[in-house]
């Protein structure tokens, strides 16, 4: 997409709300990858997918700086609650303030700790799950998620296309996150116990239906 058509789709996409333009420009200033914050455009179709769903609980797997949650919180109905994993323990004193002084403080529940582990501790069934952890291990996210989604419930998950390296034929060995996203996806393809599509939004999004 061109400069200029991003900035008409932008332009004709309902806003994200002061709130989150704070939290992304901040997320930008402040930490080393700030472009991984999920974004305007992407943030607004997230809180739509969650109004279409209407879950009672959302887990998401990768909170980094808490935009992309805000996001799903925002759609959630009166008795729904998101469930946010952040593994690096160094986001948590800037991540946790933009949750906690938000308006959707009461429905987040935010841990920092390794999903993988923690999620099965919970107990708990989800209706919507976003992935965008560690893309070396989508696939341990996608089983794991899948065991604990309801019927009919979504699966998420960002940077499907990872910067087009999925094209690559053969990535280098060393390039374990290209080559992990690359046998997600063709997991996901092959899997008879979901429906799927990837939208060719920002990095990639796959929006997968349990049946």
């Amino acid at each position: 997409m061109t400069e200029e058509l991003d900035k008409y789709v932008r332009e004709h996409t309902s806003t994200e709300g002061d709130y989150l333009y704070r939290l992304y420009r901040a997320t930008n200033i402040h930490t080393i990858h700030g472009r991984m914050a999920s974004g305007h455009l992407q943030g607004r179709l997230l809180k739509m997918l969650v109004q279409m769903v209407q879950p009672k609980n959302v887990l998401e797997v990768g909170t980094f700086s808490g935009y992309s949650a805000l996001c799903l919180a925002e759609g959630l109905p009166d008795d729904g609650h998101l469930y946010t994993f952040e593994i690096n323990d160094e986001m948590e004193d800037f991540t946790r303030p933009w949750l906690e002084n938000s308006d959707y403080a009461d429905k987040i529940r935010f841990y920092i700790g390794d999903a993988l582990e923690r999620v099965p501790q919970l107990d708990l069934t989800f209706d919507l799950a976003f992935i965008d952890g560690d893309k070396r291990k989508y696939i341990e996210y996608y089983e794991m998620v899948l065991a604990r989604l309801s019927g009919g419930g979504y699966i998420i998950a960002d940077n499907t296309l990872w910067d087009g390296h999925v094209l690559e034929e053969q990535p280098h060995r060393t390039d374990l996150q290209t080559i992990s996203i690359k046998a997600f996806n063709d997991l996901v393809a092959r899997d008879a116990r979901v429906e799927k599509v990837i939208l060719p939004l920002r990095d990639g999004l796959t929006i997968i239906r349990k049946k």
